[in-house]
């Protein structure tokens, strides 16, 4: 599905190809004057976590919403640079934004389920998309709770209200309906942060099994899930990208002193 109507500069199309799900070169945000995130390049791989941490504040949010372009409902942002998805720059004019929300899905920090059905939840995304005979609708539904181990759990109440789930059974739900339109990168703002720790060591559980299928950028104040569900970890700090590595060198031995202030506990 072609996100852009104007087709990307071949040369640059190849070089933000092959094992990258997605990529951001040079990106900056503004809000009004205020420079939220600066000039940052980071490169996304297929089938990885990738944990974005840093202090609040430090513009990681805003980087995330960036990748999908959330940051187009905010009246006074704007962005320069280029972010890299399929081929084509997200940011170009031509872009269809919708298709690019359905590839580029979001999860937001506190559970948003509509005000539906635990079944309407999941078949609304299919049905707009123009899914219409209800058994594809019903099989959708059933292979979106199962994957997020929530078919168990629900399949005696498929009807009633998402709003009578727990917090983290609403969490696993709000995954299961961005899993419904078949997205491939999936985009997750503090994920976990709203729930209790064995809703966050399901989500967490979730996470791991997704990666096989999916690029996962994940915005975490939590330095433990970090370490336990990334594969890679980029640092922010004041807008800037300060360092970008593997998980396991970012924890142990990162090389810049401000990732290890931060990562000790010094600073933050």
């Amino acid at each position: 599905m072609a996100l852009s109507t104007q087709s990307a500069p071949g040369a640059r199309a190849e070089e933000h190809a092959g094992t990258d799900a997605l990529s951001a070169d040079n990106l900056s945000v503004f809000y009004g004057d205020k420079e939220a995130v600066k000039k940052v390049s980071l490169r996304f791989a297929k089938g990885s976590v990738n944990a974005l941490i840093g202090p609040s504040g430090c513009g990681k949010s805003t980087f995330l919403r960036s990748l999908n372009r959330m940051n187009d409902t905010i009246p006074d942002a704007r962005m320069t640079g280029s972010i890299w998805f399929d081929g084509a720059d997200i940011n170009a004019p031509g872009t269809d934004v919708v298709s690019l929300r359905q590839r580029i899905g979001m999860v937001w920090q506190k559970p948003n389920p509509f005000y539906k059905s635990i079944y309407e939840n999941i078949a609304f995304g299919p049905r707009y998309h123009g899914v219409k005979k209800k058994r594809e609708l019903d099989e959708i539904v059933e292979s979106c709770l199962r994957r997020t181990a929530l078919w168990e759990e629900t399949k005696d109440r498929l009807h009633q209200s998402a709003l009578s789930l727990s917090g983290g059974q609403q969490q696993r739900l709000c995954i299961a309906r961005t899993l419904s339109v078949e997205p491939e990168v999936l985009l997750m703002d503090e994920p976990a942060s709203a729930l209790d720790p064995v809703s966050t060591s399901k989500i967490e559980e979730l996470i791991s099994e997704l990666k096989q299928e999916y690029c996962i950028v994940i915005v975490t104040h939590n330095m433990a899930q970090a370490a336990r569900v990334s594969d890679k970890t980029a640092f922010f700090y004041m807008g800037n990208l300060i360092e970008h590595n593997d998980t396991n060198i970012i924890f142990t031995n990162p090389e810049n002193k401000q990732t290890d202030d931060y990562i000790s506990g010094r600073f933050g």
